[in-house]
C-alpha cells in the first residue's frame, strides 16, 4: 500500500535516512536516497540531468546534510536517470555493479542528446520519444563512470550504520542492485520496483525480475520501501509487481501461441488489478520482452521498442 505524502522533494524515513522523490514516477522522474552519517554520507542515485541533480543536492545541504559531505554514490542501475547526474559529484566515489557500469558506457548522455536531434526525423516513434524526454537536457550533462564496482554483494559501512547492496539482475537492466540498511527496516530498489506504473523489461530474463521480488520479500524487518519509480511503499507493492508479472507470463504465453503479435497481444489483455496503473504503453514492452524469452523472433533494440509503445493505443501521450 502506497503511502501518504508523495510530493516532490526530500522525505525523512529513518534515523538519518531521506528519500528524494519526484512526482509522478513516469518516464525520467525518479526517485533517489540520502543517508547522512557525520564522517560521511551516501547517495542512492542522481538524476537525469545536471539541473535536476544540483537543485537535489541544494536541497539537501540546505535542511539536512548540515556540514556532512557526500563521500559516496551507488548507482542501482544504468538508466540515465539513476546515474547522468553522476558528473555533478567531482571527487566522489561512486559505485556499482560490474554489468551497470559497462551498460552505463554504452549509452552516454552525448547518445540521448543525439537521438533528441534526430528525433523529429523519426515519425511517431520520433514525436513520442521528444514527449517523454523534453524535461531533460542531456546536452550539457556528462558521462560520470563508477569507480569502484563490484559483482554479488557488497558491503558499506558509513560510522554506525551497515548498508549492504545486493546485485539483483539483470532484470529491468543488466546490472541492478538494491540498497539495504537491515537496521533501519529500509531499502532502496532501484528499478527493481515501480510503485503503481508499469514496469519495463530492458534486459530480463522476467523470471530472474520474479526471483529479485522474492529476495526483496525475503529480508527481514522491512517496513520502508524506496521504489525507483513512485510513492513510498512498503512490500506489499513487491508482491503487487510479482502478481503483474505472473499474470503477464501466463497471457503472453497464450496469446504468443494463438499467434497475436506482442502489440496484438497488448490491445487483448485484461490487466484485472493492474488496469489503472500509470504508463500503460510499456504493457507492449514487457510483452515483447516475453516473446522474445518464449524464442519469437521479436526485435528487442530500444528503438523499435519505443516504437511499439508509440503505436499501443494505451500510451496516454
Amino acid at each position: 500500500m502506497a503511502m501518504a505524502g508523495y510530493t516532490k522533494g526530500l522525505h525523512e524515513i529513518g534515523d538519518g535516512l531521506w528519500a528524494y522523490l519526484q512526482p509522478d514516477g513516469g518516464w525520467g522522474w525518479s526517485n533517489a536516497g540520502l543517508v547522512r552519517q557525520d564522517e560521511g554520507s551516501l547517495l542512492v542515485d542522481t538524476l537525469f540531468d545536471m539541473r535536476l541533480t544540483k537543485e537535489m543536492l541544494e536541497s539537501m545541504n540546505r535542511s539536512v546534510l548540515a556540514g556532512s559531505a557526500i563521500t559516496s554514490v551507488v548507482n542501482t542501475h544504468a538508466n540515465g536517470d539513476h546515474c547522468y547526474g553522476n558528473a555533478a559529484l567531482l571527487g566522489v566515489e561512486i559505485v556499482a555493479s560490474t554489468e551497470c557500469a559497462k551498460e552505463m558506457a554504452e549509452l552516454p548522455p552525448s547518445a540521448l542528446a543525439a537521438l533528441m536531434r534526430e528525433a523529429p526525423a523519426l515519425g511517431e516513434v520520433g514525436k513520442f520519444i521528444m514527449e517523454i524526454f523534453a524535461p531533460f537536457d542531456f546536452e550539457h550533462t556528462e558521462l560520470s563512470l563508477p569507480t569502484r564496482t563490484f559483482e554479488g554483494n557488497l558491503e558499506l559501512r558509513l560510522g554506525e550504520k551497515q548498508v549492504h547492496l545486493y546485485e539483483l539482475g539483470p532484470a529491468h537492466t543488466r546490472g541492478d542492485l538494491i540498497v539495504h540498511l537491515p537496521s533501519d527496516g529500509v531499502v532502496f530498489t532501484g528499478d527493481i520496483l515501480f510503485n503503481g506504473m508499469h514496469p519495463i523489461v530492458w534486459s530480463g530474463p522476467v523470471s530472474n525480475w520474479l526471483s529479485a521480488c522474492d529476495k526483496l520479500l525475503a529480508l527481514d524487518g522491512v517496513h520502508t520501501v524506496v521504489p525507483g519509480h513512485g510513492p513510498l511503499t512498503d512490500l506489499q507493492a513487491v508482491l503487487d509487481l510479482k502478481g503483474y508479472f505472473e499474470l503477464l507470463i501466463g497471457q503472453a504465453k497464450q496469446r504468443f501461441e494463438a499467434g497475436m503479435s506482442p502489440l496484438e497481444a497488448s490491445e487483448d489483455i485484461d490487466l484485472g488489478p493492474y488496469e489503472g496503473w500509470s504508463e500503460p504503453e510499456r504493457l507492449v514492452a514487457n510483452l515483447n520482452a516475453l516473446y522474445h524469452e518464449l524464442g519469437a523472433d521479436v526485435p528487442t533494440d530500444p528503438i523499435t521498442v519505443f516504437g511499439y509503445m508509440a503505436s499501443s493505443s494505451r500510451a496516454g501521450i
